[in-house]
């Protein structure tokens, strides 16, 4: 018999992609109203949130180790809490990037591109809502073909950034750390994408 506190996953589960959604939020207003001299007081807030994912994804490593019977397979698990976890890191390191590398303008792509992590990651957030009941669920198959469509769109972004940085910048400087930062934000929705993959192969194992 599986424990009642086996529930608890999906509830951590749910707490990470929220950490995710409030880190988006918060780089995207950061980029959209961007004042370089402010970053070195909103790096802490964001670490916040990347703390706070951190401190579920040990607690949901701590019950694993407890429970006899978990609710789906262990390694899945694991591996879907270490990507929502992937998730909040690279939405941090993105704010690190626009610090260490002194960038004091955004590049139009950017804007385009903390729209899209939003929704990558708000779309995470409803996949893991349904999760808990995803052998009755009617919407998460959609959701996780909603995570695929998102993903596609960061690869197309990720491509135009390079191309229109490589072919309007004249600061070698400049080409550098905007090519690390848009690999980033790529990166960000690649992971989103990585957990909803997660979640499906939950689902064809188990239905």
């Amino acid at each position: 018999m599986i424990k009642k506190n086996s529930s608890d996953y999906f509830d951590i589960f749910c707490k990470m992609a929220e950490c995710s959604c409030e880190a988006a939020k918060q780089l995207q207003t950061i980029i959209s109203d961007y004042h370089p001299e402010t970053l070195p007081d909103l790096i802490p807030e964001m670490h916040k949130f990347e703390h706070a994912a951190d401190v579920e994804k040990h607690k949901l490593i701590r019950q694993l180790a407890r429970d006899f019977i978990s609710p789906i397979e262990r390694e899945d698990i694991l591996s879907l809490s270490q990507e929502l976890d992937e998730v909040t890191d690279n939405i941090e390191d993105i704010l690190l990037r626009l610090y260490m590398f002194n960038i004091t303008s955004i590049r139009p792509e950017a804007y385009e591109f903390a729209a899209l992590i939003v929704s990558c990651c708000e779309n995470l957030r409803l996949i893991m809502e349904e999760f808990r009941a995803f052998r009755k669920s009617e919407k998460i198959t959609k959701q996780i073909i909603e995570a695929n469509r998102l993903e596609n769109l960061g690869d197309d972004l990720y491509t135009k950034a390079l191309r229109n940085l490589y072919t309007s910048c004249a600061s070698p400087v400049e080409i550098i750390a905007w090519t690390e930062t848009f690999r980033y934000m790529e990166r960000c929705c690649d992971s989103s994408e990585h957990a909803a993959n997660v979640a499906e192969s939950v689902i064809i194992k188990n239905t």
